[in-house]
């Protein structure tokens, strides 16, 4: 059973950076598959970044790309969102979600079966 665990959100200006970390436990590093969601109150939830392959491969989604970086430490099997350039439509609850299986792009949350119970980010402008 994969678990997951969000941390590092919290409040900045616009323009700032936030680095927010998912733990897992129960996957091993090289078979581990982890994406990014977002969900905003009244919006749905939508897919930010993607990281699998071994932590070789990423996914962008277009809200993402030039300001955001996924990436993997092997070591403790923890996957990292570096999230620069913040801006007030950033704010959301973030979420770490893993797939038991291959997922096609873009991201779909429906295709991920485990999830975090998630971490707040907040830009204030």
């Amino acid at each position: 059973q994969v678990q997951l665990v969000e941390s590092g959100g919290g409040s900045v200006q616009a323009g700032g950076s936030l680095k927010i970390s998912c733990a897992a436990s129960g996957v091993t590093t090289d078979k581990l598959r982890l994406a990014w969601f977002r969900q905003a109150p009244g919006k749905e939830r939508e897919g930010v970044a993607y990281i699998y392959n071994g932590g070789r491969t990423t996914y962008y989604a277009d809200v993402a790309k030039g300001r955001f970086t996924i990436s993997q430490d092997n070591a403790k099997n923890t996957v990292i969102l570096q999230m620069n350039n913040l801006k007030p439509e950033d704010t959301a609850m973030y979420y770490c979600a893993s797939p038991s299986a291959s997922v096609g792009l873009p991201l779909n949350a429906a295709h991920f079966d485990y999830w975090g119970k998630g971490t707040q980010v907040t830009v204030s402008s």
